[in-house]
């Protein structure tokens, strides 16, 4: 036995034992100095060999001694608090992963609140904020050789990144700020960065590094979540560091190459997320895409297709990145050709949802933002058919949303892919979305041409005369001198025709026959307008004179077709339409809905039915219809006298109210009517020839086939209906018949449908009676409470989602309203 290292042993097994049992505080502060000895924290340290042994054997012993002696009677064996910062220098002077480590195990290993815990977390606090964690980490970039090194590396790392975790565990209610996640993740990002500093001054000097912990850290803390408390201390001064240095530039792009597989998509989407610009981006990560297959997977196939989490920044630094090397743009070009055949996938349009179709969409106008004209040349073909293809079926969508979406990509890629024909143009509105989707697919200005945005702007200023004339077809103004005096023209005032109205030859038809003729049979386009404007008020002038001609003015309106621009047409025709409806119901409504079934109607047509029929039974379901139709009478058109009498005969009632006097007050007022539902005695008439025949293919109309629009529309109407039919006699009927129809549509793909069939089922379960509902419809119950459940959990579309939920929740008041009450 090495006799030096004998005597460092019996050493300390005295001083141990001295610091264990003594009370005598001046016999244990000489104790502690000896021992400072082996820190070499003394003017007489120990040999070299002495100090090393004891840091590597013998110091987790002498700290978990002073722990476990910090009681308030121990440390008052010194005045002024000396043996509190004796004790504390042996942690905050000698190696930090042994001290870190006594540390926590002290804290995890207390039975309970105590005087000693307490002690130990702010002595943690103060480790924390002296900069030891720094110390941590450039350590277990040192020590490499040692046999023990992986399993002192694996506990750590647990118990680094674990640390807010444990801690909050343990102290809980008293736990300090040091320890909060949110303030502790950005201390650890700094001190990786120091850690890092140390590792580039090493390379410099000569020496090697392992830099496998840091990446490990890094990953660990990206997993648990804290991406941005992490980064958000680390990246920026990353950033700065790597502007024009190599050597921080290769040390950035190993950090990320050691991260561990499982954490990689983690850490890159918090380096998406926090870096700033793909230049940055490329700094940081280098060729790491290449390189790394996780790394691949994760910047060319999972943020791109399969999560759509990611902001428009994010997508144009991960794209960009790709764009930015020579060896990364083969994976740009294969991935444009590969979102933009997932973006014409059929299937995807119906079973992905709306955001991740946007998602993908974005990705396809910053790959072609990106691409030059050579690089789309070779794959021009392939690109096209995709383009074609995704179209067509964006188009054939039920959501607006979905076919806007199509609208913009196809003017776009078509633009960049095919530029020598004619441009592509589509009809839809213009929102926030689409103007950021035709910005994403701008190419990025070139930095060597600033004066560009100055050239665009100048002939705006220039446009503008100095002396106010507008206009550019009116009389200039000339440079001066007696003639431009002569053109006294240019000093008249203009009249002011904005309250001016145009005049009409044709009188207003006053009978609902002439209107109809009117409509039929008559060239004269302004005698037309007139009877189209003034019909809706005819009808419920003339409710008999209506009745007589109901049908032949249904179908008439049915067909009608624009042939003047008149402003409005299709709200005055949907008007007139309902109004009819509402005055005839059952004739007009067996009519409408033997025609939504027959031949040669558009899809237009019949949509309008749909709308109708719903407009119709809403207005005939509202209490006290045929009072306020009566007291308004409503006219054709404004006249003179029809604002004056409410007015005067407001201001009589007012007056007599005032100079009558009343011995009692009474009530208030007297409660609305009891009234009957008008719709009640008709709702099968609008109900049930519409679901009969859905599943009966016509040679132009197949709702269960490419006619789901209108089968998505037909949903949410028989749904309308069936919640306009609530406290009717032919409700259950109608309840039965429409889950039968929903249960024969339930795994339909396109989304609308679904929403139509959600909609249908929270209808039934508010219209029908509870009673009613479980003793004739139980088991369609049953059966309907699974598939929404199996919706609420898998459906791809979130009105879905949230519809079903809905549904299930009114199940749910169904069976506590029923049970019976427990008894207790």
């Amino acid at each position: 036995m090495d006799p030096e290292l004998s005597a460092v042993r019996l050493s300390v097994q005295e001083a141990v034992h001295v610091l264990s049992s003594s009370e005598d505080g001046g016999h244990i502060l000489s104790t502690l100095g000896s021992l400072k000895r082996y820190l070499g924290e003394t003017e007489n340290p120990a040999l070299p060999q002495e100090q090393e042994e004891f840091a590597r054997i013998h110091f987790s012993t002498c700290l978990r001694c002073l722990v476990g002696r910090l009681s308030p009677r121990w440390l008052g064996l010194l005045p002024g608090g000396q043996l509190e910062e004796l004790c504390a220098s042996f942690f905050l002077k000698g190696p930090a992963d042994q001290a870190f480590l006594v540390l926590m195990e002290c804290i995890e290993d207390a039975a309970g609140p105590s005087f000693r815990l307490m002690k130990t977390a702010r002595l943690l606090a103060r480790f924390l904020s002296a900069g030891r964690m720094a110390a941590v980490l450039e350590g277990q970039c040192q020590r490499q050789a040692e046999p023990a090194f992986p399993l002192l590396q694996e506990t750590l790392l647990a118990r680094v990144v674990g640390l807010p975790d444990r801690l909050g565990n343990r102290l809980q209610r008293e736990n300090l700020a040091e320890f909060l996640p949110q303030n502790y993740f950005p201390l650890l990002g700094e001190e990786v960065l120091r850690a890092l500093q140390v590792v580039v001054d090493s390379l410099r000097g000569g020496s090697d590094c392992a830099m496998s912990f840091l990446s490990q850290v890094l990953g660990k803390a990206c997993v648990l979540g804290r991406q941005k408390e992490t980064l958000r201390a680390l990246v920026p001064r990353l950033t700065a560091l790597t502007q024009g240095n190599g050597l921080w530039q290769r040390v950035c792009w190993r950090l990320v190459e050691c991260v561990p597989d499982r954490a990689m998509e983690a850490v890159l989407t918090g380096l998406l997320e926090a870096a700033l610009g793909p230049q940055v981006l490329s700094r940081l990560l280098g060729n790491l895409v290449t390189k790394s297959k996780k790394a691949r997977f994760v910047m060319t196939r999972k943020l791109l297709f399969l999560r759509f989490d990611c902001t428009t920044p994010m997508l144009q630094s991960l794209l960009g990145y790709l764009a930015e090397d020579s060896q990364r743009r083969p994976l740009l070009v294969q991935a444009l050709k590969e979102l933009l055949e997932t973006w014409g996938s059929s299937s995807a349009v119906r079973h992905t949802p709306l955001a991740q179709q946007r998602h993908i969409s974005k990705a396809v106008l910053i790959c072609l933002a990106h691409l030059q004209a050579a690089e789309l040349q070779d794959c021009r073909a392939e690109l096209l058919a995709s383009l074609m293809a995704g179209v067509q079926t964006h188009l054939d969508s039920s959501l607006p949303p979905v076919r806007r979406l199509g609208m913009v990509v196809a003017e776009v890629a078509s633009a960049r892919l095919h530029p020598e024909g004619p441009p592509l143009r589509f009809q839809y509105e213009e929102d926030e979305l689409t103007s950021e989707m035709r910005g994403l697919a701008t190419p990025r200005p070139v930095a060597d041409r600033p004066s560009e945005a100055g050239l665009s702007v100048a002939p705006i200023s220039g446009d503008t005369p100095d002396n106010g004339t507008v206009g550019s077809d009116g009389p200039q103004a000339r440079p001066g001198g007696s003639d431009s005096e002569l053109d006294s023209d240019d000093e008249l005032v203009p009249c002011d025709m904005s309250g001016d109205t145009e005049l009409k030859s044709s009188k207003a038809p006053a009978y609902v026959r002439d209107c109809v003729e009117a409509l039929t049979a008559s060239e004269d386009w302004e005698r037309w307008e007139a009877a189209l404007r003034a019909l809706e008020g005819l009808i419920f002038r003339s409710p008999a004179a209506t009745r007589e001609v109901s049908v032949e003015l249904a179908k008439v309106l049915l067909h009608l077709e624009e042939k003047t621009g008149v402003a409005g047409f299709e709200g005055l025709r949907q008007r007139a339409l309902v109004a009819v409806t509402v005055t005839d119901p059952a004739r007009v409504a067996a009519y409408l809905t033997a025609q939504f079934y027959a031949l040669n109607y558009s899809l237009r047509q019949r949509m309008d039915i749909l709308d109708v029929l719903t407009l119709a039974a809403e207005e005939l379901s509202r209490p006290g219809r045929l009072r306020r139709a009566q007291q308004s009478s409503p006219a054709p058109g404004p006249r003179p006298g029809s604002a004056a009498a409410p007015a005067w005969r407001a201001v009589v009632e007012e007056r007599l109210r005032s100079k009558t006097r009343r011995l009692s007050k009474g009530c208030a007022g007297q409660g609305p009517a009891a009234v009957p539902n008008e719709f009640s005695a008709v709702a099968g008439c609008f109900f049930f020839p519409l679901i009969q025949r859905f599943d009966k293919p016509l040679v132009t109309f197949d709702l269960l086939g490419d006619d789901q629009l209108v089968l998505g529309r037909l949903a949410h109407t028989l749904g309308a209906l069936m919640y306009l039919a609530v406290n009717t006699s032919v409700a259950v009927p109608m309840g039965k018949a429409l889950l039968e129809f929903v249960w024969a549509l339930r795994f339909h793909g396109d989304t609308c449908v679904r929403r139509g069939l959600l909609s249908a089922v929270s209808a039934v379960l508010l219209s029908v009676p509870a009673e009613r509902l479980l003793e004739d419809l139980p088991d369609e119950l049953l059966e309907a409470r699974s598939w929404l459940a199996d919706v609420a959990e898998k459906d791809p579309d979130e009105d879905c989602r949230l519809l079903a939920v809905k549904a299930l929740l009114l199940l749910e008041k169904l069976r506590d309203k029923l049970l019976p009450p427990s008894s207790t």
